[in-house]
C-alpha cells in the first residue's frame, strides 16, 4: 500500500462508480465521481489546496512566515477545505459565514481551527461574499483568495479532475455538474472540449429565488467572474433547472446504489437523469457526474428520514451547504 508524506497528498485521484441502476434507459450509462473521498470530504479540497499553492508561488503567501491571515467567504465545503489546508500550512483563516448555516458546518470549521465571522443569514452566501470583500478592503494585510474569481479554481479541475475523468472514462459523451462557483464546470469542461469536442457539458442550477444546497442560479444577480472569464455561456451546451424537492428525492435514491451523499449531489443526479431521458433509444451514451461530498455533514437536515415538505421548509431558513 502506498505511503503518503502528508494528508494533502491524498487530494484527488478519486474513484468513479457505476450508478446505472438509477438510469431511466438501459442504453445510457451513468457514472459518479466520488469527491467525498478527499481528506476534508469534498471536491473543494482540490480548490482549497490549489488556491493556497498558487498564492505561495506568487509570493502572496510566504511559506513559514508567522501570523499570516487569510479571509474567505463560504457557506460550506470551501471554508472547511481551506481550514484544513491552512491548519497544515500554519496560516490563520477567517471564514465569513452566514449566521444560519447548519451546525455541522460551524463545528467542522472550528475543529480545523478557523475563525468564524458571521454575516447576516438573510443575505445568504452572496451576503458573505460582500462582507468578505469589504473586510478585505479594510484590511489589505489579509490575503483574500476569493474562490469565485481566482483562476486557480478552474485550473485545478483542468489539470486534475478533467484528466482523471477522461483517463477513467474515455467513452464519455456527457459531463453533468452543479453550477456554484462554476470552477468544476469550467475547468473540466474546457479540458474535455479540447480533447473531445462532441462531449456535452450540462450545468445544473436551481430556479431563480429558490435554494438548492450548494448550487446557485445565475438569474439571482451574482455571476461568478470565473464563469465569464472562461466564456461559460459559450462553453456550456445546456443548463437544467432542478428544484429543491428533486434534489432531496435523488439524494435519497442514491442510497439505493450505496451512496450516502450531500444534497447538491442529489440535484446533480437528478440532472443526469434528465440528461439520460433526452438520449434516443437507439443511441448509446455515457454520462459522468460529480458527487461533491458525502452525507455526513447533512444529518441535521433530516433529508433521509423526515417528510420532504418539512425538509424543504427548513432549508429556507438554514443553509445546509
Amino acid at each position: 500500500m502506498t505511503r503518503y508524506a502528508s494528508v494533502l497528498d491524498l487530494i484527488g485521484t478519486t474513484p468513479i462508480v457505476d450508478v446505472s441502476a438509477l438510469s431511466p434507459k438501459p442504453n445510457v450509462t451513468i457514472l459518479a465521481k466520488l469527491e467525498g473521498r478527499n481528506p476534508a470530504g469534498s471536491v473543494k479540497d482540490r480548490v482549497a489546496l490549489s488556491l493556497v499553492e498558487a498564492a505561495e508561488r506568487d509570493g502572496v503567501l510566504i511559506v513559514g512566515k508567522p501570523d499570516q491571515v487569510l479571509i474567505e467567504p463560504s457557506s460550506g465545503n470551501t471554508g472547511i477545505a481551506l481550514a484544513m489546508v491552512c491548519r497544515l500550512r500554519g496560516y490563520h483563516l477567517k471564514v465569513v459565514l452566514p449566521s444560519n448555516v447548519s451546525p455541522e458546518r460551524r463545528q467542522l470549521l472550528l475543529a480545523w481551527g478557523a475563525e468564524i465571522i458571521d454575516s447576516p443569514g438573510t443575505q445568504g452566501s452572496n451576503g458573505a461574499v460582500r462582507l468578505a470583500q469589504r473586510l478585505s478592503a479594510e484590511h489589505p494585510e489579509w490575503v483574500f483568495l476569493y474562490q469565485y474569481a481566482n483562476p486557480a479554481n478552474p485550473m485545478v479541475h483542468y489539470t486534475t479532475t478533467g484528466p482523471e475523468i477522461l483517463a477513467d472514462v474515455p467513452e464519455i459523451t456527457h459531463f453533468v455538474a452543479g453550477l456554484g462557483t462554476s470552477g468544476t464546470l469550467m475547468g473540466v469542461g474546457r479540458y474535455l472540449k479540447e480533447r473531445r469536442p462532441d462531449v456535452q457539458l450540462w450545468a445544473i442550477e436551481p430556479p431563480s429565488g429558490e435554494m438548492v444546497d450548494g448550487l446557485r442560479s445565475l438569474d439571482d444577480g451574482f455571476i461568478p467572474p470565473i464563469f465569464t472569464d472562461n466564456h461559460g455561456a459559450q462553453l456550456l451546451d445546456r443548463k437544467v433547472v432542478v428544484r429543491p424537492r428533486e434534489s432531496i428525492e435523488w439524494t435519497r435514491r442514491l442510497t439505493e446504489v450505496g451512496l450516502f451523499v450531500g444534497l447538491s449531489s442529489g440535484a446533480i443526479m437528478s440532472g443526469a437523469v434528465k440528461c439520460a431521458n433526452t438520449i434516443g433509444d437507439d443511441d448509446e451514451a455515457t454520462i459522468v457526474t460529480i458527487v461533491c461530498d458525502d452525507g455526513w455533514k447533512y444529518l441535521s437536515t433530516g433529508a433521509w428520514s423526515d417528510d420532504i415538505d418539512d425538509v424543504i421548509e427548513r432549508s429556507k431558513k438554514i443553509i445546509y451547504f
